[in-house]
């Protein structure tokens, strides 16, 4: 009986972050989802130079930055996996959502834009109260919003 109650004690909250965890993830990826429909038409490219060409009014500096924290299920899961070594990927969608976020947030600034060159994406894991255990990350998109002359 009290290994019963032991492992609920551990497996409940576990399963809670879980489901709670995967429930906002899932919300967030169907906001994404969303706003990347109705931003298609704005390109954003890593190229250094212009991607349509023509007569460039004018042009700006454009920044989008996020900050997404991680539940408590898949922090488990990563500790679990930095036992026995490999790819934490219960990581990897946190740095996808936050990367695309951080995109579409850019995107956002720069209504009226043409297009968006020399995208560029830097990103910063954030460490919590111990050093080495990563609690959220954060990812900074910028790049030039150019605006071309209208005819």
């Amino acid at each position: 009986m009290e290994y019963l109650i032991l492992l609920a004690f551990w497996s409940v909250p576990v399963l809670l972050g879980y489901v709670f965890g995967r429930a906002a993830e899932s919300r967030h990826y169907r906001s994404i989802h969303a706003r990347e429909k109705g931003l298609v038409q704005l390109p954003a490219t890593s190229l250094k130079g212009l991607v349509r060409g023509g007569e460039v009014e004018r042009s700006e500096l454009v920044t989008g930055s996020v900050v997404i924290s991680i539940d408590y299920f898949k922090k488990a899961a990563s500790a679990l996996r930095s036992l026995v070594g490999g790819p934490v990927k219960s990581y990897e969608t946190l740095l996808d959502r936050a990367k695309r976020e951080a995109v579409l947030r850019l995107k956002e600034s720069c209504p009226g834009a043409d297009e968006v060159i020399n995208l560029r994406l830097e990103t910063m894991p954030l460490a919590g109260s111990q050093r080495n255990q990563i609690t959220s990350v954060e990812v900074l998109a910028y790049g030039t919003a150019i605006y071309y002359a209208k005819a």
